[in-house]
Formats: C-alpha cells, sequence, structure tokens
C-alpha cells in the first residue's frame, strides 16, 4: 500500500513538472488563455481581410477602396472584441475616406469609429464621432440617429433619458426598415433597462432585437445569451438553462464548434447555479473533448481548468491529475493542429506589413503633396512672370502705339505749313498784281479750306465726303491761281455711301498739289487733271491722273530746293502710309507711275480697303 502511494506521489511529481515546462515552453499560450473566447472562424475571416487590404495598398488602390478594406478589418476585429485595435483600423478608414468624396461613407465611419469608442468607456470622444458623422451626412434620418446617441452618451448617467433617445432611433430604424440599427438600439435599450432594475423590460428589448438578426447568425446566438444571462441574474435558472441547451443544440447544426464550446461552458455555469454539478461537469466534459477535437488550444486549456477546479471542488483529485496528463499529453499534437495559432501568427505578419506599407503610403503622400507644392510654387512664378511679361508686352505695345499715333500726327502736321506757304504765296501774287477782286475771292476760299483742315487735323481719318469737299476747294483755289493752265473733274461712284467710309487724312491733297505744281503747270498748252474716286470689291479705289510734262522731265525743270523739298513730301507720305497700316491694321497703298507712250502725265493709284476704315 505503502509502495503505491509512494508511486502515485512520484506520478503526481513528473506531472507538475510537466506542467511547470509547459508554461515555460509555452509563456504566450498560457497568458493568450486569460483572454476572450479565441474564434477560428473569426480569426480566418480577419485574416482574410487583413490580406485583402495588405493587397490593396500594395497595389496602389484608390483612397476609396482603401478605406474600405479597413472598414471590413476592423468590423471583423470588433466582432472578436478587439476594439483597440478596431478603433486604429477605423482612423485609417476616416483618413482615407476623407481624400474623397463619399461623405455618407466618411460618416458611417465616423458613426462606428464612435460604437467602438463607446465600448471601451471612452464617452466624449464617440460624442465627438458621433456628432462628425451628423454634421457630414446628407440623410436626414442617418443624422437625427447620431445626434440621438450623442446626446444618449452626454445623459449617460440618467438612465432614463438615455432610454427617450434610444427609443427614438428604435422608431427611425424601424420606419426605414434597418434592421441592423433597430438591433443595436434593442440592446442598447436592454442594457438600460437593466440598469433601471427592469428585467422584464430587458428581456422584452433582447427579443425584438432578436427579430432583426439572422436566426442562424452569431449575432442572433450572442442575444440569446444575453437572454439566457438576464434570467440568471433574475434567478430564473430553469429558463436560462433551457435557452442554453437550446444553443448548443444550434451550435451544432450551423457546424460552429467554437461557438458550441461556449456554449457548453455557459451551460455548466447554469447548471452549477442550481447546484447540479454531475451536469457540469458533464458539459465540461463534453467542451473539452469538443475543443481538443477541433483543435481549439486555448478553449481546451480553459474548460480544462473549470473541469479541474469542478474535479477539486468534489474531492476527485485523481480525475483532475487524470484531466492534466491527457491534456499534456495531447499537447503536442493539439498545437500542431491547432490552425487558430497558425492564423494568429499569420494575421500578426499581415498586420505588421500593413503598418509598414501604412508608413510607406503616408510617405508616398508627403512626397507627394511636397512635389505638388512645388509644382504649385513653380507654377505660380511662371504664372507670374507670364503676368509680368505680358504686362511689360502690353506696356511696351501702348507706348509703341502711343509713338506712332505722335509721329503720324507730327507727319501729318508737318503737310500743313506747306500747304499754308503756297496759299499764302497765292495770295501774294495776286495783290502783287494789284488784282484785290481775286486776291479776296482767294482769300475767302481759302480761309473755309484752312477752317475744315485744322477741324480735322488731329483725325487720322475723315469721312469720304468731308475729303471731297475737302478737295473741291483746294481744286478751285488752285484753279483760280493756275486758271490757264489746267481744269479739273472729279467722278465719284455713285454706289458709295461718301458719308460712312472713311479715308486717311491729308493723303489725296499732297498727289493733286504734285500734280499742278510739278507737272501742269510747266505744260505750254492747258492740261486736265483728273479725280476718280471708285468701289472695286472691298476695296476703295483712287486714281489721280494728269497729262503735265511728266516725272523726268518734272525733275530736270527742278531747282536743288524743290528737289530735296518734293523728295520729303513723298517720305512723308509713304510714313505716314506705313504707320497708317501698323496702327489700324490695314493695306493702304500708293503707286506713282509715269504714263508710256505718246502722251506725258502721271497716274497716282490709291487704294484703301474699305471694311478697315468704316
Amino acid at each position: 500500500m505503502y509502495f503505491l502511494c509512494k508511486e502515485e506521489q512520484n506520478r503526481r511529481n513528473m506531472l507538475l513538472k510537466k506542467l511547470l515546462i509547459i508554461a515555460f515552453l509555452f509563456p504566450s499560450v498560457i497568458v493568450c488563455g486569460q483572454d476572450s473566447l479565441y474564434q477560428y472562424s473569426r480569426q480566418n475571416s480577419t485574416s482574410k481581410a487583413a490580406s485583402k487590404l495588405k493587397k490593396s495598398l500594395e497595389t496602389s488602390k484608390s483612397a476609396g477602396e482603401i478605406a474600405a478594406d479597413y472598414m471590413v478589418l476592423a468590423n471583423e476585429l470588433s466582432l472578436k472584441q478587439e476594439y483597440a485595435k478596431a478603433e486604429n483600423y477605423l482612423s485609417q478608414a476616416i483618413s482615407s475616406y476623407q481624400k474623397g468624396k463619399d461623405k455618407e461613407a466618411l460618416a458611417n465611419a465616423y458613426r462606428e469609429i464612435a460604437r467602438v469608442q463607446e465600448l471601451q468607456s471612452k464617452s466624449d470622444l464617440a460624442i465627438e464621432n458621433y456628432n462628425l458623422a451628423a454634421k457630414t451626412t446628407k440623410k436626414k434620418e442617418f443624422e437625427e440617429m447620431n445626434l440621438n446617441d450623442a446626446s444618449r452618451l452626454k445623459n449617460r448617467l440618467n438612465p432614463e433619458i438615455q432610454s427617450t433617445y434610444i427609443q427614438r432611433n428604435i422608431d427611425i430604424s424601424n420606419l426605414s426598415n434597418n434592421q441592423k440599427e433597430a438591433a443595436n438600439a434593442y440592446r442598447q435599450m436592454a442594457e438600460v433597462k437593466l440598469e433601471m432594475k427592469d428585467k422584464e423590460g430587458a428581456i422584452d428589448n433582447l427579443v425584438s432585437a432578436l427579430d432583426n438578426v439572422s436566426e442562424q447568425s452569431e449575432e442572433a446566438v450572442k442575444i440569446k445569451q444575453d437572454i439566457a444571462q438576464t434570467y440568471l441574474e433574475d434567478e430564473q435558472y430553469e429558463k436560462a438553462i433551457a435557452i442554453n441547451e437550446a444553443l448548443v443544440e444550434e451550435t451544432k447544426k450551423i457546424s460552429n464548434p467554437e461557438l458550441e464550446v461556449k456554449q457548453l461552458r455557459n451551460l455548466s455555469t447554469n447548471y452549477l447555479e442550481v447546484n447540479n454539478s454531475e451536469k457540469a461537469i458533464s458539459a465540461l466534459q463534453e467542451a473539452y473533448e469538443l475543443a481538443i477535437h477541433s483543435g481549439q488550444t486555448m478553449e481546451a486549456k480553459k474548460t480544462l481548468e473549470e473541469l479541474v477546479s469542478q474535479y477539486r471542488k468534489s474531492k476527485n483529485n485523481t480525475q483532475a491529475l487524470l484531466a492534466y496528463a491527457n491534456f499534456i499529453e495531447k499537447l503536442d499534437t493539439l498545437i500542431k493542429s491547432d490552425s487558430t495559432l497558425i492564423d494568429q501568427k499569420f494575421f500578426q505578419e499581415h498586420e505588421d506589413k500593413i503598418a509598414q506599407l501604412e508608413k510607406e503610403r503616408v510617405l508616398k503622400d508627403e512626397l507627394i503633396s511636397k512635389k505638388n507644392r512645388f509644382n504649385y510654387v513653380l507654377l505660380g512664378s511662371i504664372t507670374l512672370i507670364l503676368i509680368f511679361t505680358i504686362f511689360i508686352a502690353r506696356s511696351l505695345y501702348t507706348i509703341s502705339h502711343k509713338n506712332k499715333k505722335i509721329a503720324l500726327q507730327s507727319l501729318r502736321r508737318e503737310m500743313n505749313p506747306h500747304f499754308i506757304f503756297n496759299s499764302l504765296n497765292s495770295v501774294n501774287q495776286f495783290i502783287a498784281q494789284s488784282n484785290e477782286l481775286e486776291a479776296n475771292k482767294y482769300l475767302s476760299s481759302y480761309s473755309r479750306l484752312m477752317r475744315n483742315v485744322m477741324e480735322n487735323s488731329n483725325k487720322d481719318f475723315i469721312s469720304l465726303s468731308t475729303e471731297i469737299e475737302q478737295m473741291k476747294e483746294y481744286l478751285e483755289l488752285e484753279h483760280i491761281r493756275f486758271r490757264d493752265k489746267f481744269t479739273y473733274q472729279i467722278i465719284i461712284d455713285e454706289s458709295l455711301d461718301a458719308d460712312a467710309v472713311y479715308i486717311p487724312n491729308m493723303v489725296i491733297q499732297p498727289q493733286l498739289e504734285n500734280a499742278i505744281w510739278h507737272g501742269l503747270r510747266y505744260k505750254e498748252e492747258a492740261g486736265f487733271l483728273l479725280l476718280d474716286i471708285q468701289q472695286k470689291g472691298n476695296n476703295l479705289h483712287i486714281r489721280i491722273e494728269d497729262n503735265g510734262i511728266g516725272l523726268k522731265k518734272s525733275k530736270e525743270l527742278k531747282t536743288q530746293h524743290q528737289k530735296q523739298h518734293h523728295s520729303r513730301g513723298l517720305i512723308n507720305t509713304y510714313e505716314r502710309i506705313e504707320l497708317l497700316n501698323k496702327l489700324y491694321h490695314t493695306h493702304i497703298s500708293l503707286r506713282i507711275e509715269e504714263k508710256e507712250g505718246a502722251e506725258s502725265g502721271v497716274v497716282v493709284t490709291l487704294e484703301f480697303p474699305i471694311s478697315n476704315l468704316f
């Protein structure tokens, strides 16, 4: 007997040593065992969400797509009750959504992060984000729901006031047929009812929440768990047990061993409340076997601890030691087959990669931002330079234009002294001949002509009718002086509207003067001068023709002074025409040709584009 007891004692010591070795070799396993239920299917879906987000970051998808992937991963983490991580990824989603134009997605992200912060008791931050969600959305119902939640949290110490805001959200959710929001609001109302010690009201709201979720969903299982827990707190043990027994059967149907293990442990707790330790131990044994069989290392360890605790309470130490031995025996195989540990490692690698990619993305955005700022500065500088250049060019153009106007005015006025001088010579000639009557007549006509010339001296263009009147008066004056030397004729196209057509001032007169003074007055017999004004297409065609001595003979008869003056007169005319063409972007031409053949004389042709001179 002593030998057997000693052998048993040695076996116990060996088991304890193995447990110490396991605790030393797998510290993370022991620590993790203190957390909430580690769900394989949730871990698997979380890893998929992380993998999808990693690919989106690697392929540089749009900000909206990346934000949506952040939201999915945050939702998975929230369901696993890893709220701190969920909050972090929701913050990243918000940052991405802020770069886009999808305001409703941004508003939804604000609401989700507010919920996660509320679950972490970060009420002030949650209120702030509920308000941001309300401010961002364009939907009136969504705005009101967020404002109600913000007000609810502001009154978190007053359950009665909270219930009024929750009820408003319930009504809005039911009207809009938003089952997700309705289920959430009913669960909030159940919590408030529990604070108000109204357990029956809490159960009613949990049942209403259950009506708004899918019957086979994990959400439905959680709500039923809450109902069972409420019955348990209200000491309605039979109802709590019935619900948990039903939940065990439901988890078997949906093939969810993780939830089944949890329900078996909850059921064990219910049995213990009614002092049915036998059923409690049976439920724990079933949960332990299921955890071992389905490769749930953490759940197997936690269930083992509860099972050993019950064995010890029933003073069945041998069964406790055998349970430990069984766990140690299966531990190596269990860890190797436990895909949750592999997924945890896989997810951790994804998280590290996501963090690295996010840093790279931030750096890339900063580089792009700096590059854009540089481009904006460069573009702004180029724009300023262009504006400055345009300003200088316009200033130079304006100065050049003014200079041309001044030059044109100067050239035009240069013609007036010559015209006045010639006219005064004529008056002087009449006086010298004691022909006072002719002198008075000449002065009368001359004064009218001079008045018209002076009135129009500051104009670059005058109407054709005004120019014709001036030329008639001028020719009449010259005919009075050289009566025996020439006759003249003025022909005007009848289709011309002389008042509407404008021509350059003092361009025709010098050509008439040259014909009379340098051609006709030297002719022995009376000559003839023709001024013909016709419209040809879009041009005004002016022809001044004389049958004087011609250009060649005129040059032979001129004195040196006359040669210099005549040369300057032609240069003045050509310069004025050139300036007029540049200033008004027109095309005025002047041609002086000597007649060929037996008849002597000169033909002067002036052409003006009518369309440019109106």
